[in-house]
């Protein structure tokens, strides 16, 4: 990287920091830090939701299977992605949009101390806290992979520099700072996906580039399923994404929740579905094509870095550098602020025996938690490679931990499984996480060979699978009956703007 490539570098941090202290004077008060208090703007909340759902870890984990698999991760990621936001968008923002305007949530956890028992809450709360540290430790990782590879900036370096600045804009303005500084990253990665397109045409010979390239590639490059990444790992993942996208995770929950009106909502989830539909094109046809360009590369992560370094003057190297930190910056933030959400109002208030917190306290802890989350996350990044390396902890970790935690947060939501109560949630979630955990322990196991070519689907599709049956068994052996949570979700189902019954 030269002078002019550091110095498009730092501008952008800097237009970064000043958005987010802009985004402050947005904040009056706790559900403006964590719900924009639900004035978002339909698109603005699609834009946001889409540049939260993915990171750096893209352009390094994912780069190296473009690089060694060709095209099946756009089927089983980002074509997955959107099919699932697409079948969920008549079912689920409309509610999330709803328990904010009926119950006031500011949390997406906070319906379940009514859906289920605070006990329920609670433990899907400290679990889901715990996990996103790691996913978060990820992110930090990618983006220190990209820096590193482009100016040989150390380990630690690359992730003070890009969580620092993260940290700044993410404390200061709340969600209004994460969805205004999404909208800022996605004009920025916009611009330079789209450099590193024509750039790889251009080097390839043009636009006959775009079908003549295959013919280039080994066969299976084309292929939309192959190797580890079967049909059966893409069904499996699609219900993952089913699970985390429609607001299983606690961030893309959040756009929800700030979007004005449940048809708001709707909108942003199509907005998100089509860019994962297209976008993610662009990003990837230079990652395809790298085996053509630089066919003996020694590390597969580091080649949408070579590529950059190759094709693109230093002024554009800046640009795309800038925009891959923008995915994971978005996403870091986003995490950062719906975790600090779930502790300041689900979690501390228990911790405190009941003790109520002002709004103003709130806001204040909300800021602290946001910091010390990130701060944790980015120690934790320094030994992402004790937890498989960046493809390991996003695609391994986080995809077959995040079901057990997701399943009793948004069946929940859903009239047909009223029956799972408390001991279905909480039955579901060990039972995914034990799942797992025998999982890691057995790999090795002579039995699990014959099983090799699906142990990526195994690894994440059983704990889903326990999850599910448990949380559906037991709400048939053992229904609950609630007439607090059958009024919830009779609320949270109808189309009307009050709900059945007024709930602390």
């Amino acid at each position: 990287m030269g002078t002019l490539a550091w110095g498009v570098l730092g501008a952008y941090f800097v237009l970064m920091m000043v958005v987010g202290y802009w985004a402050r004077k947005k904040v009056k008060n706790t559900s403006d830090f964590f719900t924009a208090g639900g004035t978002m703007p339909w698109w603005l909340s699609g834009i946001s939701h889409h540049m939260s759902g993915y990171s750096s870890a893209v352009f390094v984990g994912y780069a190296a299977l473009a690089y060694t698999s060709g095209i099946t991760v756009y089927f089983w990621w980002a074509g997955s992605i959107a099919l699932s936001l697409l079948v969920g968008v008549q079912i689920f923002p409309g509610k999330w949009v709803r328990m904010r305007q009926q119950f006031h949530v500011i949390s997406p956890l906070e319906y379940l101390k009514v859906r289920y028992n605070l006990p329920t809450q609670q433990l899907l709360g400290w679990s889901g806290a715990i996990l996103k540290v790691f996913d978060v430790g990820a992110k930090w990782s990618a983006s220190a992979i990209l820096l590193h590879a482009f100016a040989g900036v150390p380990l630690v370096w690359g992730v003070i520099l890009t969580g620092g600045v993260t940290v700044f804009y993410s404390v200061m303005g709340g969600l209004w700072a994460d969805a205004l500084t999404d909208l800022s990253q996605f004009i920025i990665q916009l611009i330079a996906g789209i450099s590193m397109l024509i750039a790889t045409v251009l080097k390839l010979g043009g636009v006959s580039a775009f079908w003549l390239i295959w013919h280039r590639l080994p066969q299976d490059h084309h292929q939309p399923f192959h190797g580890d990444y079967t049909v059966v790992f893409a069904a499996t993942y699609f219900f993952v994404n089913m699970l985390s996208y429609n607001g299983g995770s606690w961030s893309l929950a959040q756009r929800f929740l700030a979007s004005a009106t449940p048809e708001a909502a709707r909108k942003s989830s199509l907005l998100s579905a089509l860019l994962y539909l297209v976008w993610p094109l662009v990003l990837f046809f230079p990652m395809w094509a790298s085996p053509i360009l630089f066919p003996h590369l020694q590390d597969p992560t580091e080649s949408y870095a070579v590529l950059t370094k190759a094709l693109l003057p230093s002024g554009l190297i800046g640009l795309v550098l800038a925009g891959l930190f923008a995915h994971t910056m978005a996403m870091t933030s986003s995490d950062a602020n719906a975790v600090a959400a779930v502790i300041v109002r689900d979690i501390v208030p228990v911790l405190r025996r009941g003790g109520s917190l002002s709004d103003r306290q709130q806001l204040l802890l909300g800021r602290f938690t946001t910091f010390s989350f990130l701060l944790i996350s980015m120690v934790l990044a320094l030994f992402a490679s004790n937890f498989g390396g960046v493809i390991g902890m996003v695609i391994l970790w986080y995809g077959a931990l995040l079901g057990p935690i997701a399943v009793p947060i948004l069946l929940g939501l859903l009239l047909p499984f009223r029956r799972s109560g408390p001991s279905a949630a909480i039955g579901s979630c060990v039972a995914g996480a034990l799942s797992f955990g025998i999982l890691k322990l057995s790999v090795t196991q002579p039995w699990l060979n014959k099983y090799a070519h699906y142990a990526n689907a195994i690894t994440v599709g059983v704990p889903l699978c326990a999850s599910f049956l448990v949380y559906i068994v037991i709400g048939m052996i053992a229904p609950s009956k609630s007439d607090t949570s059958e009024d919830l979700l009779m609320s949270l189902n109808s189309n009307t703007d009050e709900p059945v019954r007024s709930f602390q």
